[in-house]
């Protein structure tokens, strides 16, 4: 590709909304400063008559430019060299590799690998393996694989490590043990739906359910630390009351749940469900690769912590009825009709 043969107006434009996926498809030459940048460098951005673009690196140098040392444009090629290696390497590998040992693998510092390697793909080389693995499992279930025999297919060297991968707060031992040693804040909210009780540790929501008080809390977690109220958690706590009034609009709210690798597929499945539908227990068991276990898919379903963040109210029977509801049919029904309307 020549300069003349590259529409300017689209890389100018690529280049305002500094668009990854054009890096290494051209540069932007600055005659202003006489660097020359990638397309999704984040440099403050020059005037449009400063801009020239060139297919090539070398186009640019050619006419006295040189490379821009924050970006880096000539490390293009490299860069989607070690991401591919680093792919490969974690997809072929039975333990999860360290950070270390990628960065060995491409000749980058971990450092470097690790914000450029979240750069190219949005994870983490950690991050990432944790969602091949998790997504492995979901595969093998799907096949019809036990949980057990899934979780080892998958690469982990046991169920504890699967659950540990899965949580993004709480150890295992924690919630074993009721909560112990772990500070957990909450706060009761008048909603739409009722008395609301949010409690969330640090690493996220870990209860969400209507008219229940620190009583049935403490019931949950008997050993943790009870705290009522927290600024620091004030934005949480709110993002959760909209979510509630508002149930299946997006959101990144966190969540910190723990259960069995069985619990844990059918809550997944549950907050697969799009906003406005229902499932039964028998579409969640055949959607898991367990068509058999509908009973078993009704106790985990009763098991969620944290309802409306994990859609429990969207599982109904075969026969089209609400079936049962921890907080109460007319909570239920309320959710599905905030959420079809």
């Amino acid at each position: 590709m020549s300069q003349d043969q590259i529409d300017s107006d689209m890389a100018w434009a690529a280049m305002q909304s500094r668009d990854r996926s054009f890096d290494g498809k051209f540069v932007t030459g600055v005659l202003s400063t006489g660097i020359y940048c990638r397309p999704s460098c984040a440099a403050r951005h020059p005037k449009r008559e400063n801009v020239r673009f060139f297919a090539k690196p070398e186009q640019a140098e050619a006419i006295g430019l040189r490379a821009c040392l924050r970006c880096k444009p000539k490390d293009v090629a490299r860069d989607e060299a070690a991401v591919k290696s680093v792919v490969d390497a974690i997809r072929m590998a039975e333990t999860l590799p360290k950070l270390d040992e990628l960065a060995l693998l491409t000749g980058y510092s971990p450092t470097h690998l690790q914000r450029m390697f979240k750069r190219e793909t949005g994870l983490s080389p950690a991050a990432y393996g944790r969602a091949l693995r998790s997504e492995r499992v979901k595969d093998a279930l799907e096949a019809g694989a036990s949980v057990t025999e899934a979780i080892f297919e998958a690469g982990y060297g046991s169920a504890s490590r699967f659950y540990e991968d899965k949580k993004m707060g709480m150890k295992a031992s924690a919630w074993k043990n009721g909560g112990a040693g772990v500070v957990i804040h909450w706060i009761n909210v008048q909603t739409s739906l009722g008395m609301l009780m949010v409690a969330a540790t640090n690493k996220g929501v870990c209860c969400l359910s209507f008219n229940e008080s620190e009583d049935e809390l403490r019931d949950r977690f008997p050993k943790a630390d009870l705290q009522q109220g927290s600024s620091d958690f004030q934005q949480l706590f709110d993002e959760v009351v909209a979510q509630v009034e508002k149930p299946g609009r997006p959101h990144n709210i966190p969540i910190d749940v723990q259960g069995t690798a069985f619990q844990e597929a059918v809550w997944q499945e549950l907050r697969n469900i799009p906003e406005g539908e229902t499932r039964s227990y028998a579409d969640i068991a055949a959607a898991i690769g367990k068509p058999k276990a509908v009973r078993a898919v009704g106790s985990a379903n009763g098991a969620n912590n944290v309802a409306v963040l994990i859609p429990c109210h969207r599982v109904v029977r075969s026969d089209g009825t609400m079936g049962g509801y921890a907080y109460g049919l007319e909570i239920k029904e309320k959710l599905l009709d905030k959420e079809s309307n």
